[in-house]
């Protein structure tokens, strides 16, 4: 019988959520995504270690943002040797409100890439989905350098990303289904917030539509799963990034999987059209408290782990 996973191939591109190698051989996935979190904890693991050895010996002499920047492509060109896709490359968090900066540092991550004889059509560079990361993004698409806008948490990010003429966006699903959670307390019914109620899915439902009822081209990619029933209330979106932990329940799963997104229901349902610029995209992050709390906490996050990794490196 055909497992989860294989049925998810047909409706979706399977995307591997982690800096694991052996999880990206076991379970074939079309691209990769990383992150500072993913890649902190492979280095600290044996099996990658003399990757962040190879770079210290390698480039002494480096400043730090190069000697890190070089590490995140050691483990891409490793990941690009696995999967026949794309694999995405993060943006310091510390930059995400710096849009000029992180200009410079994407094009030192492409120019990296392209001197080991990678294409750029092979590498998406993460960017959280700040206002100043999307101008930044802006300016890369608009040089040949795909971009994949990440902590997305509404469809105010997602409409200003798409104006951005950004390849990809990242909505997170389980760190808003935890806010909500969280928010609700001891009213939380897990049941009856599941599957396409769940808060996470809906809102990444709501872009899927809105992009494909008006023919926007920026790919959506759902991302930050909790369970697999999110995952499967999302058959049928562009890609899906997916943990090691899920990739493998999905794979011992062969409960029957349905298409639970297409382009012809969201045209068939279009949304009100929504302007969009920089005083409206402000404001109506700031109004929306979880989207708001979400991009602000998953930064922090981020840039933590980031400085974790220049001590590693230091």
């Amino acid at each position: 019988m055909t497992h989860q996973l294989d049925a998810l191939r047909a409706l979706t591109t399977v995307v591997a959520d982690t800096g694991d190698f052996e999880t990206m051989q076991a379970y074939q996935p079309t691209d990769a995504t990383t992150n500072p979190s993913l890649i902190l904890k492979a280095v600290q693991q044996d099996a990658y270690r003399p990757l962040l050895d190879r770079v210290l010996r390698d480039y002494p002499s480096a400043p730090l943002t190069e000697q890190v920047d070089r590490l995140l492509v050691a483990f891409g060109r490793a990941i690009l040797a696995i999967v026949p896709g794309r694999v995405s490359t993060e943006v310091d968090a510390r930059l995400s409100f710096d849009t000029q900066a992180s200009i410079e540092r994407a094009r030192q991550i492409i120019g990296l890439y392209e001197s080991a004889g990678i294409d750029r059509e092979r590498i998406l560079i993460k960017l959280a989905a700040t206002w100043e990361g999307i101008q930044a993004a802006r300016v890369l698409q608009a040089e040949g350098i795909q971009c994949n806008l990440t902590l997305l948490f509404s469809l105010t990010q997602a409409i200003a990303c798409a104006q951005a003429k950004v390849t990809l966006i990242s909505p997170f699903v389980g760190r808003i289904y935890d806010w909500h959670k969280k928010s609700a307390g001891a009213g939380w019914d897990e049941a009856a917030q599941a599957g396409s109620n769940d808060p996470g899915v809906q809102s990444v439902t709501r872009i899927y539509r809105y992009f494909k009822a008006y023919d926007l081209p920026t790919q959506v990619m759902g991302a930050s799963f909790r369970n697999i029933g999110q995952i499967r209330a999302l058959a049928g979106c562009d890609l899906l990034t997916i943990s090691p932990a899920l990739l493998a329940e999905l794979a011992a799963s062969t409960d029957p999987l349905p298409a639970c997104l297409s382009v012809e229901d969201a045209k068939a349902n279009a949304p009100e059209w929504l302007a969009s610029n920089e005083v409206a995209f402000r404001t109506q992050l700031n109004q929306d408290a979880m989207a708001s709390e979400k991009l602000a906490e998953g930064i922090r996050i981020f840039t933590a782990d980031a400085v974790k990794l220049d001590t590693l490196l230091s």
